[in-house]
């Protein structure tokens, strides 16, 4: 297991200093990150982890600006993010970053020990993860997004994205096992990200599955006619969705060794 952690720092102090050496003393690499969007775009890819040291500085207008960003970034690359401050520090970051993005919470004064035992948890929970299907979810609607997650986190890596153009965004650097898509969603609709999706050759095989809210066989039939790999309605209850996505997956598997025998 790669132990790698980007470490979010303004500048160099005696408790970063203390932090940064016993990361390394457990055998992590520590990639030092100033709180500014060049900083962190130069590093972002170089790991999942990310560990955030505040401090007064997160009352600046300008952190402001990289507090949208880590937050943009935890959502669609499914970042794990620890904080560590004061209560008031860390309350500050929770107005823009929610705390169902933040992995670990360490109030200061905190126990190093016991940040570097939660640090090696998360990353061996991430390994686990990274061997599950990825589901990409795509619905304008903010409360149906987390209530997929959480129904579907169980089996599932899951990541986010409120609108088309960000799914067509994440798509162009990520290849998901399976999109679940909006059907109706403003601006950029999912009929309209779908035909864009089966456009482009290096994404055109992904699977997508359409999510509606509308049952009635015109709408139904609507759906279907633009081939997608299926549809789920909205109101499905949680154990019926969740055996859904099982069971397009599990005939999905038997399909891919079906088709290597007649090779």
């Amino acid at each position: 297991m790669k132990k790698n952690v980007l470490f979010i720092t303004k500048g160099k102090s005696f408790m970063a200093n203390t932090i940064e050496k016993n990361l390394e003393d457990a055998r992590y690499e520590v990639i030092h990150v100033e709180p500014e969007l060049d900083s962190m775009n130069e590093h972002q890819r170089e790991s999942d982890l990310l560990v955030f040291l505040l401090g007064p500085f997160v009352d600046d207008i300008e952190t402001s600006t990289f507090l949208v960003y880590l937050k943009d970034i935890c959502t669609e690359e499914d970042k794990m993010l620890v904080l560590i401050g004061t209560v008031p520090e860390i309350s500050v970051v929770q107005e823009y970053v929610p705390a169902a993005l933040v992995a670990a919470t360490f109030e200061r004064p905190f126990d190093i020990k016991k940040l570097v035992e939660q640090l090696d948890w998360l990353l061996q929970a991430n390994t686990d993860l990274a061997r599950r299907k990825n589901i990409l979810l795509v619905d304008d609607d903010g409360t149906f997004l987390k209530m997929m997650k959480d129904w579907l986190s169980a089996k599932y890596r899951v990541t986010i994205v409120t609108s088309g153009v960000q799914a067509l965004m994440y798509i162009a650097d990520n290849k998901p096992d399976l999109i679940l898509l909006d059907y109706e969603m403003p601006v950029t609709s999912g009929p309209q990200v779908l035909e864009m999706i089966r456009s482009e050759t290096k994404v055109d095989n992904i699977p997508v599955i359409f999510l509606t809210g509308k049952g009635d066989r015109e709408s139904v039939m609507n759906v279907v006619s633009l081939k997608p790999d299926g549809y789920f309605l909205k109101s499905m209850p949680r154990d019926k969705l969740v055996a859904a996505v099982d069971e397009f997956f599990e005939k999905k598997k038997f399909k891919e060794l079906h088709d290597k025998m007649i090779q």
